[in-house]
């Protein structure tokens, strides 16, 4: 019997007045397991305060968009700045800058004028042929970040798989590792994508699950623990590169011990091993320097870049090193057709100028102090918080409640109807990452909204 592709909205006084969509198909349980898989997914959210304007755009994406996340029910539809609208015109602190990327604030007007700019002349050539904005562009990140050669690719994880390649690359031609030996080590807890080689690196259950048979050559280590990797490195001639977030985002903004970082750079010169950093998320002014690696002034051999390598315009990543490492590759051997396109270079070389020209590192670094020295006195009067940590505007409390616990969640909830948006990440941990754009009044304001929030559960 052919299927009936119908589907029905259907409003129901079903805890908390939900919403839910029932895909009508035959047989029966095509239609319970469909009916069933939308409720579900509506269950997290409290519809007592959507309008019907919101609720409508969150039907569409449940009914026409796959169910790969949860966001919180709030529908944007303007960004200037630190700031953000609703379809409601309801304005919020955008406390999440698009997990970083959008550190330059939102829809900057020298990045929109560059992207305007270029979008008019040439859009793509793909690498077939030469454009008049790759090779300008690669020497301007060159010299920023100081290495021999750049290469640009798209999104984040398309850069941590280059990285992986160029390192697989290096092994086999220039240490001398038997060939398909090669071992690449990861930190726990890591986080760099979703990809099969990313979900293959990863200790999260939820990134994991279900995606084997996973990639071969992918070893883990304790996060924030020199001897752990010491004793790998010692135990396995044939370990190529160690790839390693300065501080973990996606884990709750978990920041290392002090010599971490320089520790991982000896211990890498010491065994002829790469190290790889993943400055996705952490990099170009995020933590209050440069690189989240200045802080120990150590420079990796691979360096990762992504998010706001944009400010948030448009998917733009790169990955770093010098001749001896990125020379391995050769013509055809890597590449994407994307990868260096005119618009993404435009867009580059001003989203980085634009962290240079408004001194955001500097800022991210102030006001950094600033949060933490307001959420640290909440700490001391709140119960909630089990810990602030953080550097620069890359923060996150830790609540004190259960992963499994919905506490963070409701607290996300609170500010998001008192005007600020952040989400939990790993259950009990609340993750603050605004614009580097932010000044001390709107800082100051946006704590007051955080510590409402935190007071009023506490009571």
């Amino acid at each position: 019997m052919a299927k009936v592709a119908e589907f029905l909205w259907i409003s129901n006084e079903v805890s908390s007045n939900f919403l839910f969509c029932v895909y009508i198909t035959t047989p029966f349980l095509c239609k319970f397991i469909a009916f069933l898989h939308l409720y579900l997914y509506f269950m997290h959210i409290d519809y007592s305060h959507i309008s019907e304007n919101t609720r409508h755009f969150i039907q569409l994406e449940a009914r026409y968009g796959a169910h790969n996340y949860q966001p919180l029910p709030v529908v944007i539809e303007r960004g200037e700045g630190i700031f953000l609208w609703d379809v409601d015109q309801k304005k919020y602190y955008d406390f999440l800058s698009a997990y970083s990327a959008v550190s330059q604030g939102h829809c900057h007007p020298r990045i929109i004028e560059a992207l305007k700019s270029q979008a008019g002349t040439l859009t793509l050539t793909s690498r077939a042929f030469y454009n008049d904005k790759l090779g300008p562009a690669e020497r301007f990140l060159c010299e920023y970040f100081d290495y021999e050669k750049a290469l640009f690719m798209n999104s984040g994880v398309e850069a941590g798989e280059t990285a992986l390649k160029l390192t697989r690359k290096w092994a086999y031609k220039r240490k001398g590792t038997p060939i398909n030996q090669a071992v690449i080590l990861f930190a726990e807890g890591n986080f760099w994508g979703r990809t099969v080689a990313a979900v293959s690196a990863s200790t999260d259950p939820q990134s994991r699950d279900h995606y084997g048979p996973y990639l071969p050559g992918l070893q883990i280590v304790p996060y924030n623990d020199l001897e752990a990797l010491e004793n790998a490195f010692q135990q396995n001639p044939n370990i190529a590169g160690f790839m390693v977030e300065p501080i973990q985002g996606e884990a709750g903004v978990i920041v290392p011990s002090e010599g971490y970082l320089k520790g991982i750079r000896n211990l890498c010169d010491k065994y002829n091993v790469l190290f790889i950093a993943d400055e996705v998320q952490t990099g170009i002014g995020r933590t209050g320097k440069r690189l989240a690696c200045d802080w120990e002034n150590v420079k990796p051999d691979i360096l990762v870049l992504g998010k706001a390598l944009s400010g948030g315009v448009m998917p733009v990543s790169a990955v770093l090193a010098n001749d001896e490492i990125m020379l391995t590759i050769r013509p055809g051997e890597h590449g994407s057709t994307y990868g260096g396109n005119p618009l993404a270079c435009a867009v580059a070389i001003a989203a980085l100028q634009v962290v240079t020209d408004e001194k955001l590192a500097e800022n991210a670094e102030y006001l950094g102090q600033l949060f933490r020295q307001r959420m640290t006195s909440l700490q001391f009067e709140s119960d909630l918080i089990a810990e602030v940590r953080g550097k620069g505007l890359l923060n996150a409390l830790e609540i004190n409640a259960t992963e499994d616990s919905d506490l963070a969640y409701q607290l996300c909830m609170d500010m998001l109807q008192n005007g600020l948006l952040s989400k939990p990440t790993h259950g009990n941990k609340i993750r603050f990452a605004p614009p580097l754009v932010i000044n001390e009044e709107q800082m100051d304001a946006a704590c007051s909204i955080i510590e409402s929030s935190f007071r009023r559960f506490h009571q």
